[in-house]
């Protein structure tokens, strides 16, 4: 990824319609892990429009690393391109568009076919919303019931989520933070508690 505190793909599935001189355009858009999850929405959706005159499709996954697409027939570079470039412009990743198209009986030209296919690209895009997820540090934080307020009023400060609190002989936080506050976060605890707090990376996520 370009950006390796931020990750940007689709929120999840969705289709939009476009006619276009009678021709029918339906975009298909969805978030997906890797390219055998693309290859097998591209299956399902030509499956279920097994009757169209073209199922174009572009991909990108591995982060960026990996694209394809495909013209499925029409004219080369009027179709897979413009919806690859969707994905491109737009700077998501993990991603898969399939454009079916239902020829309507009046040729568009390569201009047309252009703006078409890209154009039921973004429409299904944007009905399937381009989210943008951030790197968070997973860690546990352990201390005395004496410091567990301490903690608990400077864990807001840094946007900490608390998943879980264990309560025993001592108390146990489960938390996770932007990747870049984590240092600050337990240096600020640390210097509050005297340093009886006691952190531990459990891994780490992306999330909103």
């Amino acid at each position: 990824m370009a950006d390796k505190e931020k990750y940007v793909t689709l929120g999840g599935e969705a289709s939009a319609e476009l006619v276009e001189r009678k021709s029918v355009f339906i975009g298909h858009a969805a978030h997906i892990a890797d390219e055998a999850g693309a290859l097998e929405f591209i299956k399902r959706i030509k499956h279920e429009r097994s009757d169209a005159t073209h199922n174009v499709y572009a991909y990108v996954t591995a982060g960026g690393a990996a694209a394809r697409y495909s013209d499925d027939g029409e004219p080369q570079g009027t179709a897979g391109i413009p919806v690859l470039d969707v994905i491109r412009k737009s700077g998501f990743t993990d991603a898969v568009i399939v454009v079916t198209r239902y020829f309507g009986g009046i040729l568009l030209g390569a201009g047309g076919l252009v703006r078409a296919y890209g154009s039921a690209a973004k429409l299904a895009v944007d009905a399937a919303k381009i989210v943008t997820y951030e790197r968070f540090t997973e860690f546990t934080v352990s201390f005395a019931y004496t410091d567990y307020g301490k903690a608990q009023y400077e864990a807001p400060k840094y946007g900490v989520r608390v998943d879980n609190t264990d309560f025993g002989v001592g108390v146990v936080m489960r938390c996770a933070v932007k990747a870049g506050d984590y240092p600050r976060f337990a240096a600020a605890v640390a210097e509050m508690t005297s340093g009886r707090a006691i952190f531990g990376v459990t891994g780490e996520r992306w999330d909103k």
